[in-house]
């Protein structure tokens, strides 16, 4: 019987110790932690945004880095296979707003239990609290691994899937990296991703708290007298302390990361995306008549949250103790483009603590899209976040662990007699 050692006991490490063992296989689980899926248990503020529920079209539109390579393991292993693996295995599932994908209880365990009872049930064995130290390749062929002690593992075939370097509180420290980089293998420029922006203007902190909803944003490269958006999306944000957070900042951060390696960008926030200038001119008008004695700074409650007042009117360049009556057309001009466009610097994003993803990994030039076999080494196969893919906020990156997890794990796991058999089917 063929043997897999699978490295990382996370999302595409179980996926692939399943269908490894499915596929004939007499496999392995090692993982650093004390428990599996420890940041699985943590995703989706503890909930486990497991997929996306959208058609293929959709989940391959949300995929922002190599989405060519992932076509393949999609249709192997689609959005609707991971959501049958886990109801049969016991964990109903429920379609939420934007097609995201949660267990019923809304608890992360639950998933992970479900992985748990299916490794089981294909007798995966499993060994925690086991680091890998390093690979055993000779002659372009991996047979399998170094533990901390000096000890072997020896394996037929062996599935490297670390994860990236975010949260590295569940043991992510990019080791994975380490181990393709020592056999051959061209590792793309990581960065923190689907994380906080942080801002420069020192006003923003006085924002800390404020969540703004039905908005726009627009994340643009400002150069020599030209602007061109890299990011624009509607949604819901919020300002911290240090910057701004929530999802539609989440994902600029996808597009983010390498252009602020060397240049600030600039954040440009639409409060009111549904109307256009001369609408919401009309608007204030329409504000203003019944307010005209009033100061500027007092005029603004129907319009905005309190908090953000002062700085729409910081940004409109208006003195906020002018009464409403004295208002020019220049000032209600200059008071539009400020909520139409209030401005801020992006500066560079928070770290690895507090990224969902990380954006860069292994390049995927050097992996078998059909099976994630090394094109460099034999017998050995990378899935997950450790391959330089990621997507947007919505399930996505999970189905990218669960789609190259389970092709890894098969390709690995099935016998060379197998493959021929298949082959001449």
């Amino acid at each position: 019987m063929k043997t897999v050692a699978v490295i990382g006991g996370g999302a595409a490490g179980m996926a692939a110790a399943i269908a490894a063992a499915k596929a004939g296989s007499q496999v392995s689980l090692y993982e650093k932690n004390e428990k599996l899926g420890k940041k699985l248990f943590i995703t989706g503020k503890g909930r486990c945004n497991v997929t996306n529920a959208s058609d293929m079209k959709t989940v391959m539109a949300n995929i922002v880095t190599n989405p060519k390579f992932l076509y393949g393991a999609f249709r192997r292993f689609s959005n609707e296979d991971i959501m049958k693996l886990l109801e049969d295995a016991g964990c109903p599932l429920k379609t939420e707003r934007g097609n995201r994908v949660f267990p019923v209880s809304d608890h992360s365990y639950d998933v992970i239990a479900a992985l748990e009872k299916e490794l089981r049930e294909n007798k995966v064995r499993i060994f925690l609290n086991t680091a890998v130290k390093k690979l055993n390749v000779q002659d372009g062929s991996c047979s399998g691994f170094v533990l901390p002690d000096g000890s072997s593992v020896s394996a037929d075939a062996v599935v490297v899937s670390t994860g990236g370097l975010a949260y590295p509180s569940t043991g992510s420290d990019g080791d994975g990296y380490l181990f393709a980089r020592a056999c051959g293998h061209r590792v793309t420029e990581t960065y923190p991703s689907l994380v906080p922006l942080v801002v420069k203007e020192p006003e923003c902190a006085a924002l800390q708290g404020l969540s703004l909803k039905n908005i726009r944003i627009s994340l643009r490269e400002c150069s020599a007298g030209m602007s061109k958006e890299i990011y624009g999306e509607f949604g819901e944000m919020l300002f911290t302390h240090f910057g701004v957070s929530g999802p539609v900042i989440l994902s600029a951060s996808s597009f983010a990361g390498p252009v602020l390696k060397t240049r600030p960008l600039k954040l440009i926030i639409d409060l009111k995306p549904a109307l256009s200038e001369e609408k919401l001119d009309a608007r204030l008008l329409r504000d203003f008549s019944e307010e005209k004695n009033k100061e500027l700074k007092n005029s603004l409650s129907a319009l905005l949250p309190s908090k953000l007042i002062p700085e729409v009117i910081r940004q409109a360049g208006t003195d906020p103790d002018k009464k409403i009556h004295d208002l020019t057309k220049e000032d209600r001009a200059a008071l539009v483009g400020a909520l139409k466009g209030l401005a801020f610097t992006v500066t560079g994003t928070r770290g690895y603590s507090e990224a969902v993803i990380t954006k860069g990994g292994i390049d995927v030039k050097d992996i078998n899209p059909a099976t994630m076999e090394s094109k460099i080494v034999k017998n050995l196969y990378f899935a997950g976040e450790v391959l330089d893919t990621d997507a947007l906020t919505g399930g996505y990156n999970l189905q990218i662990a669960w789609s190259t997890g389970t092709v890894a794990g098969t390709a690995a796991g099935t016998s060379k007699e197998r493959e021929k058999g298949a082959w001449n089917e």
